[in-house]
């Protein structure tokens, strides 16, 4: 389609005023890379043309998931549609559930935002054929998306990427796809999602003071609900960033992981005496974490909560139930998840990056169950039973449990991590991320380090290999292991490069730590000057 074809089309006259207006070259460059699917569905600025999100690039993905759909012998089956709070957000929903609906889809939708995991719980609770959620996660403000689910509440893979992307290349003009207006459902799937996820937590008699941010996003109100229907009712809440605001007034990047951007929170932990504070993203998804040290607050890592959180689940099970169990980490997590699963006698899975793979882990272990799941970008899964996806409201009550129980004996998440350094050894991990100009510059990156590779780092040698489009390089002695795995973003404009040192303890914590803090150091350095 030409651009002054699509110009013709656009149902919104809004981006088609914009599109008609740019010079040559600019409307150009918006028809040269149409939208992709990638790590996490579509994502691109809100703006005009086939390379961003709007209404006319909304109707046609969704008419060309509906052909995918009915090939597939779902026609007349039923799909969820949800979103976020996002500027467009509103608009791009509405716009696929009434395709969904003109095309003979059963659809299910609200008139209020909803946190992601709602959409995969939803899916894979009413046996629906598909879903889509429209958000952009932690993405700029500027940005939104479009994130597809299947069967069972689980990501999209290959080929039903590509195969969507086929349609869309054969899809009507945009003003020519057919729309029937939809209903909005009431709240009782919500309420069952609540019901479910206050019901992990197990530990009673402790009820920890927690401070929470939604971090200007969709997730405040719901697991404020839910961690007070587990019990959890001693919630404090930051204020300036609990109503979802697509501007994103105070963080630079809406990202628990970001410098700064839990600020706010540890200070209103500090403030009120919280025994645990929980930041979630804006679309809910992801929990970051941050406890009480003897020097103050910090933010633990999505490594360090994902391994708490992985000891913590396999402990609980009843005699015999981990060795049907499969607990996964991506190839860009640590390592020590590994051993923890051995201890308990549990199955440990490594995936490629992403919960469209890590959801799945268990699909080549006959005979065993995935019980938890978790990417060090701050996505757990703790209740695949009912949603295979990240879910930081989940996470968030399983965290709170997890301070309870340790409380209940005098202990804390600081002392819970000596135990499992002591027990498994130091595991360091930190990332290095470099901004690039676009997919050309991650290629030739990429590409430099697989053709030659670095031969050693911090002073070990290093064997390279490849795996999909990571490079990994891994060496050390039998004192000290070094792993560096290098991947260009699937969300962002990003090279990223994860790096892990891991040290054997005896009796020495304190110096194992200083040690194989030294050697991430050296590590850092190196990555940052590729």
């Amino acid at each position: 389609m030409t651009p002054e074809d699509w110009i013709a089309h656009d149902p919104d006259p809004v981006t088609a005023a914009e599109l008609a207006a740019l010079a040559p070259a600019e409307l150009a460059a918006r028809f040269a890379r149409p939208l992709t699917f990638g790590t996490a569905g579509l994502r691109g600025p809100v703006r005009g043309g086939p390379d961003a999100m709007n209404v006319a690039v909304v109707l046609r993905v969704s008419w060309a998931l509906c052909q995918v759909l009915t090939r597939r012998g779902l026609a007349g089956s039923t799909v969820v549609v949800g979103r976020d709070a996002r500027h467009g957000s509103a608009r791009f929903a509405n716009a696929a559930a009434e395709v969904f609906a003109a095309q003979g889809f059963s659809v299910i939708s609200w008139e209020h935002p909803a946190p992601t995991p709602i959409v995969a719980f939803a899916v894979r609770h009413v046996g629906a054929a598909a879903g889509v959620q429209i958000t952009a996660s932690h993405n700029p403000p500027a940005d939104n998306g479009y994130k597809v689910y299947l069967e069972g509440g689980l990501q999209i893979i290959s080929p039903t990427d590509r195969e969507i992307e086929a349609a869309i290349a054969g899809a009507p003009p945009a003003d020519q796809i057919l729309r029937q207006a939809v209903s909005p459902l009431d709240d009782t799937l919500v309420d069952a999602y609540v019901a479910r996820t206050a019901a992990l937590r197990r530990t009673a008699n402790r009820t920890p003071r927690v401070a929470l941010t939604a971090m200007h996003g969709v997730g405040g109100a719901l697991a404020v609900r839910t961690l007070r229907a587990a019990g959890f009712d001693d919630v404090h809440t930051v204020t300036s960033q609990f109503a979802p605001d697509p501007d994103f007034p105070t963080v630079p990047f809406p990202n628990p992981e970001e410098p700064g951007a839990t600020d706010a929170l540890l200070e209103l932990a500090g403030r009120v005496g919280a025994d645990v504070a929980v930041a979630l993203d804006p679309d809910a998804d992801r929990c970051a974490v941050g406890v009480p040290t003897s020097v103050g607050w910090r933010m633990l890592s999505g490594d360090e909560t994902g391994w708490l959180l992985g000891d913590y689940i396999l402990s609980g099970m009843p005699q015999g139930q981990a060795a049907a169990s499969v607990v996964a980490s991506s190839v860009v997590s640590s390592q020590l998840l590994g051993k923890i699963a051995a201890n308990y006698g549990a199955r440990h899975v490594e995936t490629l990056t992403g919960f469209k793979w890590l959801a799945r882990a268990d699909a080549e272990v006959p005979g065993c169950r995935l019980a938890y799941a978790y990417e060090e970008a701050i996505g757990h899964c703790v209740d695949p039973v009912a949603v295979r996806d990240k879910d930081g409201i989940s996470a968030a009550i399983v965290v709170c449990d997890l301070v309870a129980h340790l409380a209940a004996q005098g202990d804390s998440i600081p002392g819970a991590l000596d135990r499992l350094a002591l027990r498994h050894g130091v595991h360091s991990t930190a990332a290095v991320s470099r901004r690039v100009a676009g997919p050309a510059e991650a290629a030739a990156m990429m590409a430099r380090l697989h053709t030659t590779p670095p031969t050693e780092l911090a002073g070990f040698a290093v064997t390279a290999s490849m795996r999909a489009d990571a490079v990994f390089l891994t060496g050390g002695d039998r004192q000290t292991s070094v792993r560096v795995v290098v991947r260009p973003s699937g969300t962002e404009p990003k090279v990223k490069c994860y790096t892990e040192v891991g040290q054997t303890v005896g009796t020495d914590l304190v110096g194992a730590r200083e040690r194989a803090a030294a050697v991430q150091e050296q590590l850092l350095e190196s990555v940052r000057n590729w």
